[in-house]
């Protein structure tokens, strides 16, 4: 550029000096001055637009660093989350070991509400029983639920509804509930169970565990006493090797647990022994509603 514009001061120098010129030679000086003097305007031009593109690129450069900042800090953020939802997990689990590990020969509650919990299930011994060693009212999903279904039966939503006066009672409404539900290790194939939803034993031990602590929740039971999980058929309380051991192991189990949220009964009684379930009759419908063959004819599985 500082050459052009030095050419065209000399071309301008040369014709102040030489006084005349033909017409033809100063059109053609003309012409070279034009020329280089639009050169020069389009060099400037792109200089301009040279520094405009790259301050623009010096942003976009500042903003991805921002936005970079902003990712990192919402990976740690799920991290921390992940590790929260972890230890609670672990923690249930634990409550889980704990209560199923509690030893015979006494009863988990105080002596009025473990009455009251048997003889509730002395009234429904078709839909659950009660272990009194344990706190562990346990529904039996061949008659809670639907075949491949999450969704609380009619009779069993009544049933749940009275659990539920029990559980808001005086001697019962300050412990903590744990809402576990459970298969046997049959899989699920049943396509209209898949496309509702329950992928597998995991989901829909899950599914029916949130679905029965959703009827508490119904019926006024503080929600922050209730935890939910779902094990498939990882804990099961019979052998999957017969129809009746896998009947047992599809259930959803409430524990009543012996921690509080609030203030709780501490006159923890002894006596009872845990009420055993009655043996359920085959044929029962299974979770998917797949028809499994056996030495005594055809039955229905999970």
């Amino acid at each position: 550029m500082a050459r052009m514009a030095k050419f065209v001061g000399v071309a301008a120098l040369g014709l102040a000096l030489s006084g005349c010129v033909s017409t033809e030679k100063y059109n053609a000086l003309k012409l070279d001055r034009d020329s280089l003097a639009e050169q020069l305007g389009k060099s400037q031009n792109d200089s301009a637009a040279a520094r405009a593109e790259a301050d623009a690129l010096k942003g976009q450069l500042g903003l991805m660093g921002q936005n970079g900042s902003g990712l990192q800090g919402l990976v740690s953020n799920l991290q921390n989350q992940n590790a929260t939802l972890q230890a609670q997990l672990d923690e249930m689990n634990r409550r889980y070991a704990e209560a199923m590990n509690r030893p015979g020969g006494s009863i988990a509650l105080p002596k009025p509400l473990s009455d009251e919990l048997s003889a509730f299930a002395a009234q429904n011994p078709d839909l659950l029983d009660f272990d009194a060693a344990r706190g562990i009212v346990k529904f039996k999903s061949d008659v809670t639920f639907g075949s491949g279904d999450a969704a609380v039966q009619p009779r069993a939503k009544e049933v749940l509804a009275r659990f539920a006066t029990i559980l808001n009672s005086p001697a019962a409404n300050g412990y903590e509930l744990m809402v576990a539900g459970h298969t046997d290790n049959t899989q699920v194939r049943n396509p209209n169970t898949i496309k509702a939803g329950h992928h597998d034993n995991w989901y829909l031990s899950a599914h029916r565990a949130i679905t029965v602590s959703a009827e508490l929740r119904n019926h006024n039971v503080n929600p922050q006493r209730i935890g939910v999980v779902g094990y498939a058929d990882q804990r099961p309380v019979a052998s999957n090797n017969s129809e009746t051991g896998k009947a047992q192991n599809r259930r959803v189990e409430v524990l009543i647990l012996p921690t509080t949220v609030r203030s709780a009964p501490t006159d923890v009684a002894t006596g009872s022994t845990p009420t055993r379930s009655t043996s359920p009759k085959r044929g029962v419908m299974n979770k998917d509603g797949a028809s499994v063959k056996t030495d005594s004819g055809p039955v229905l599985n999970k």
